[in-house]
C-alpha cells in the first residue's frame, strides 16, 4: 500500500473509529477534489498546521480537530490491519492502480474511499453480469437463475452480485459449479463468510473475489446493504432481476436507482405473477424470459422488442 492509500484508509476507514468519526465517501470526494485543485496529495495531511488545514481546505477548528484524531490513530489501525491481513483480508483504496475503473466511470464521485477484499482482485477486470432478487425464491426462480447463468457463462461472463440468500448466492454458486467466477459486494459477515470451506475453495482457486465497504465484523445494516447495490451494476455490463418485490426492498430501490443513473442495462424476468417485475419493465428494464439466449453483447435487439411490444399495448 502506497502512502497516499495509507492515508485514505486513515481518514476514512471505520476501524479503530471508537472515538473519531471517519470521512464519509461525500466528504473524502470533496477533501479529494480540492487536493487536486491545489496540486495536493493526501500523503502530505499529516504535515500540515492548522493554518494549513484552513487556507488548503477551509477548515474550521471541529474540522481540524477531527481530521487530527483521524490520524492520532494510525498506529492502532496499523496494527488492525495486520490482524486482518493475517485473515486474508486486504484494503484497496481510490489510490491504488488496481481499484474497479469502471466504478470510477460510472459512479464518479459516488466511489467509495475504500474496499476490503479476499480473493484475485484482476477478476474485476473481466466481463460479468449482475444477478439479483428476492431472498425468498421458489424452484421456479432457482430454476430460472440456474440456467441464465449457464447461458452467459458459456459466452464468458462471469457473476457479480451481493452475496446474499436467495438468488445472489444461487447465481454464485451456479456461476462456479459451471466453473466460471463471481465477485460479490457483500454488506455484511465478512469475516464469517470467509470461514466456509466453499468459500476457501473459491477463493484458493482464484474463481472469487469478495468485496465490501462494511468493516469486516460489521453485521447487517439495511442501509449498508443499499449502498452497496450500485456497485454491483456498476461492476456488470448488463443486470438481471431475477424477483423483485414492488415498490419496497432492496432489490426494487436498487434497480430503480440503476434505470435513472443508467449505470448499466436492466434485464428483468417478465413474470406477469411478479408486480415489481413488471412495474420496473414499465419503467424501462427490459424484459427477459426463459427463452432469452444469455446474449448481453446484443441488448439492443432486445430493448427495440420491448419497445414495439409496449406500443402494441398503447394502441
Amino acid at each position: 500500500m502506497n502512502d497516499n492509500a495509507s492515508m485514505i484508509v486513515v481518514l476514512c476507514s471505520h476501524l479503530c473509529a471508537d472515538n473519531c468519526r471517519p470521512l464519509e465517501p461525500s466528504e473524502w470526494t470533496k477533501l479529494a477534489d480540492t487536493m487536486i485543485a491545489q496540486k495536493l496529495q493526501p500523503k502530505d495531511i499529516p504535515n500540515f498546521s492548522d493554518d494549513d488545514m484552513k487556507h488548503y481546505f477551509g477548515y474550521g477548528i471541529n474540522e481540524t480537530e477531527r481530521i487530527k484524531k483521524l490520524l492520532d490513530r494510525a498506529g492502532s489501525l496499523s496494527f488492525e490491519l495486520e490482524k486482518l491481513s493475517s485473515m486474508g483480508i486486504k484494503i484497496i483504496t481510490r489510490a491504488d492502480k488496481s481499484y474497479p475503473k469502471v466504478l470510477k466511470t460510472k459512479l464518479k464521485g459516488g466511489c467509495p474511499p475504500l474496499f476490503y477484499f479476499v480473493g484475485e482482485l484482476t477478476l474485476l477486470n473481466r466481463r460479468t453480469v449482475g444477478f439479483v432478487g428476492s431472498r425468498t425464491v421458489g424452484d421456479e426462480d432457482t430454476g430460472f437463475t440456474e440456467k441464465t447463468v449457464e447461458k452467459i457463462n458459456k459466452r464468458g461472463f462471469g457473476v457479480v452480485s451481493g452475496g446474499a440468500k436467495g438468488v445472489d448466492c444461487i447465481a454464485s454458486a451456479a456461476s462456479l459449479s459451471n466453473g466460471s467466477f463471481c465477485i460479490e459486494y457483500i454488506s455484511d459477515s465478512f469475516v464469517r463468510k470467509i470461514k466456509k470451506k466453499d468459500v476457501i475453495s473459491a477463493i484458493q482457486d482464484k474463481k472469487l473475489l469478495l468485496m465490501s465497504i462494511a468493516k469486516p465484523d460489521a453485521g447487517f445494516n439495511a442501509g449498508m446493504a443499499m449502498q452497496r447495490n450500485k456497485y454491483i451494476y456498476a461492476q456488470s455490463e448488463a443486470t438481471v432481476v431475477v424477483k423483485s418485490d414492488y415498490n419496497k426492498g432492496g432489490t426494487w430501490n436498487g434497480a430503480n436507482e440503476a434505470l435513472k443513473k443508467e449505470y448499466c442495462p436492466i434485464l428483468c424476468r417478465n413474470r406477469k405473477q411478479y408486480q415489481g417485475n413488471i412495474e420496473l419493465i414499465k419503467l424501462g428494464a427490459v424484459p427477459i424470459d426463459e427463452n432469452w439466449d444469455g446474449d448481453v453483447n446484443n441488448i439492443d435487439s432486445l430493448i427495440s422488442a420491448a419497445g414495439e411490444q409496449l406500443s402494441i399495448f398503447d394502441e
